[in-house]
């Protein structure tokens, strides 16, 4: 059977996949294990949602599973993730919980634990809630039920303070900010405008449908006409639990997470702040990113795809900097998990500091034509049947390029990723393997 948990919680289509009895019953069986591991005091547990409409319901179903297993639990209401993860840590909750599907379409939803440290759940950890989940129990009665309480604008404050003492001071350039309609609507606009910004937003209205619905880092061409047309200095695009942000040059040109990740590398390596001199980043990751690193001494170790697998690497070495291309950053000086609002932070914070303009600031990777194409509805556990195929690209490609076929680890969908020399090389051969997978995978 397959894992309930995937690389980013448990995540499906909201109200008939994610239910609010399931939320229920997942919330009851953590607070279970929970059990097992805090004995020396009464567990208690932080909630906290993005914008889309089921978001309530089901997070007040994971709340109200918690405190009828004896946890006192306490309901953010809309935060990002990162923000989730900040407050478990700085404010001593033995577990987090949010609810998103981060940048899926507003119809999905999902839960995502973490731990009292900050970060995700170890693998052994969310297999222990999956045993027990939905299994008979003894239940608490009277004080022994937990309480829950609402504690939303405190919240918010304490983790915009965070963000505040991790960037420098950035009065006199122009910002624009796309919130996607989602978590990060009125933090990241309140921590860029406190650091002195000059700070305009679109997409930051959620009205519980309109989450990443063409805005955000799944969909940055709005935030890019919108750079260019009232001159700013560069734009930064947040998905809806706002764990990931792209940027925008004045040019209206994508800054992806490679091209941010190796200028945040560079700036802490001329700071002697690089641990281990190395930049964690995935096997997506362009092939520029990689030989621009070297060249600058730099060492780069890809994963698999993952944050949760680029964070793995960072723990078990002591690194200091990963993340993947999406943007999904992580910086271990600041923060337990991918932060977007803190990633643009410090990037604004480094342009701040150096001056000139981010184009000519991230010139230095020089990326590799690269095509990333999508094949969705198919079965991505037979990936193997088309591996034929892929051989055969790769022996066309030779050592000018590289092709990468993965499945989703959140949506029912195949990924065909293909770097050559040329743009139109890289658009053949993904197209071609594009169609083998749909055809040969099709449900």
């Amino acid at each position: 059977m397959a894992r309930l948990f995937g690389t980013d919680g448990v995540r499906g289509l909201a109200n008939r996949e994610i239910t609010a009895p399931f939320a229920l019953q997942l919330g009851e069986a953590a607070a279970r294990v929970l059990a097992r591991n805090v004995t020396d005091h009464r567990p208690k547990a932080i909630v906290g949602r993005d914008t889309r409409q089921s978001s309530g319901m089901l997070s007040h179903a994971v709340a109200a599973g918690l405190s009828s297993a004896g946890v006192d639990v306490e309901h953010v209401r809309e935060i990002p993730t990162p923000g989730i993860a900040y407050l478990t840590s700085a404010r001593d909750y033995d577990l987090g919980v949010m609810i998103s599907a981060s940048h899926n379409a507003m119809p999905d939803n999902g839960i995502k634990f973490i731990s009292g440290d900050g970060f995700k759940l170890d693998d052994t950890i969310e297999d222990e809630i999956e045993a027990v989940l939905g299994q008979e129990w003894d239940r608490p009665i009277g004080a022994g039920v937990g309480y829950m309480r609402e504690n939303a604008i405190v919240s918010d404050q304490v983790y915009i303070d965070h963000l505040i003492r991790c960037g420098a001071d950035l009065s006199g350039l122009r910002i624009i900010l796309d919130c996607a309609n989602g978590a990060a609507s009125n933090v990241a606009p309140a921590a860029l405008q406190e650091l002195g910004a000059d700070v305009s937003v679109i997409n930051a209205s959620p009205d519980g449908k309109n989450i990443n619905r063409n805005a955000g880092s799944t969909h940055p061409e709005q935030l890019q006409a919108m750079v260019v047309a009232s001159e700013a200095d560069f734009g930064f695009a947040f998905d809806g639990d706002a764990d990931r942000c792209l940027a925008v040059n004045a040019h209206g040109q994508i800054v992806d997470g490679d091209h941010i990740m190796g200028l945040l590398a560079v700036s802490l390596k001329a700071q002697g702040l690089l641990t281990g001199n190395t930049l964690v980043g995935t096997v997506m990751s362009n092939l520029g990113l990689t030989l621009a690193m070297r060249e600058a001494d730099i060492n780069f170790v890809a994963t698999k795809v993952g944050d949760r697998y680029v964070l793995e690497e960072m723990l078990a070495h002591g690194y200091i900097l990963g993340g993947e291309q999406s943007g999904h950053v992580i910086n271990l000086h600041h923060a337990t998990t991918g932060d977007g609002t803190l990633t643009a932070i410090l990037v604004a914070s480094e342009m701040a500091r150096r001056g000139g303009t981010l184009a000519d600031a991230v010139s230095f990777i020089t990326r590799l034509p690269q095509t990333l194409i999508n094949v969705p509805n198919v079965d991505k556990a037979r990936t193997s049947d088309v591996m034929d195929e892929v051989a055969v690209a790769e022996k066309e490609l030779g050592d000018t390029g590289r092709v990468l076929l993965r499945a989703s680890g959140t949506e029912p969908l195949v990924r065909v990723m293909v770097e050559a020399p040329t743009q139109e090389q890289a658009d053949s051969v993904a197209q071609r393997l594009a169609d083998v997978v749909e055809q040969r995978l099709a449900l």
